[in-house]
């Protein structure tokens, strides 16, 4: 057996189809026929069900399909720690941030983290908190960018910064400071489901023990802060905006945001990887970079009149 054999396996496995696979691989479908069934008699196991379209895995296939993809996985982190240990730095980086902090942290600091490595090739997605988790645990994403803790045994988070809440509310300009017993919860509107700031929000407001009633006869849940912004000012709502995305609002939107008077909602933010990530350096360089950014940006906390907000 041999790592190509373990490529033409997972390649069919993927997608299916013998012919697909094997474009996918670069090779003749019978050339890859023929290596999967020399791997086959070799274990004496058949991996696929060729008698069905598409193809499927057995059930035994699936076990072997489960240890050939750690297989790989292994040989790409050898090949990473090689790479480090000669001081190269090249290849494909995956980068997945929430759509809560993406817009606005990553133009701080994307370009110039690109530029230092001109041989990187860097993907970056907006995706939810549970996609990423799932995706860094699949080995199908490199590093995410999230609120945390997660908590998680399979995973390794490197804290960034803290990020105040403001409270915004489209009716009210006057005052500087806002305490909770003043936030309006009859019209105070959240982020949808799958995005963690609803949740925060929701741990924070206790919306649970609420029992006021919007009058409205629809609920709304925006699937952006900017989405989420745009319907509160229309519907003349409130709601909590992390700080980051405050900085470039209009003199007159900042008329509306409010500091709390009291404890002040806080999430922390950090990066996340696999527990055997290997690109321990590149992950050290990015930290740098994005702290150096914030530093002068984001305001300190009292932790003696904050509150953290659950992932």
């Amino acid at each position: 057996m041999n790592l190509q054999q373990f490529q033409y396996i997972l390649a069919v496995a993927e997608y299916k189809h013998f012919e697909l696979a094997a474009e996918k691989c670069f090779i003749t479908q019978s050339t890859l026929s023929t290596m999967i069934s020399k791997f086959e008699d070799e274990i004496g196991i058949k991996i696929f069900d060729r008698k069905k379209k598409p193809v499927q895995v057995t059930l035994e296939g699936s076990l072997v399909i489960q240890h050939l993809k750690l297989i790989t996985n292994q040989i790409e982190q050898l090949k990473e720690v090689t790479k480090e240990i000669k001081g190269e730095t090249g290849g494909n980086l995956s980068l997945s941030v929430i759509p809560t902090i993406a817009p606005f942290l990553l133009p701080m600091f994307l370009q110039e983290f690109a530029g230092r490595f001109p041989n990187l090739n860097i993907t970056v997605r907006e995706e939810t908190t549970a996609e990423i988790q799932r995706k860094l645990k699949n080995r199908e994403l490199d590093i995410g960018i999230i609120s945390i803790p997660l908590n998680d045994k399979d995973l390794s988070e490197t804290k960034l910064y803290d990020e105040p809440f403001l409270y915004f509310d489209a009716e009210k300009v006057s005052e500087k400071n806002v305490p909770v017993k003043k936030i309006r919860f009859e019209k105070f509107f959240l982020m949808e489901e799958g995005h963690c700031m609803r949740t925060q929000a929701l741990q924070f407001c206790n919306r649970n023990q609420q029992q006021s009633k919007s009058g409205l006869n629809f609920e709304y849940k925006a699937g952006s802060i900017d989405g989420l912004l745009r319907f509160v000012k229309a519907n003349r709502g409130a709601t909590l905006v992390p700080y980051l995305a405050t900085l470039q609002f209009s003199s007159q939107d900042k008329k509306h945001l409010f500091n709390f008077a009291a404890t002040a909602p806080y999430r922390t933010v950090g990066l996340v990887v696999h527990q055997h990530f290997v690109k321990k350096k590149l992950l050290g360089i990015l930290q740098q970079c994005i702290m150096d950014k914030v530093a002068d940006i984001l305001p300190q906390l009292s932790r003696k009149s904050s509150m953290l907000l659950p992932v």
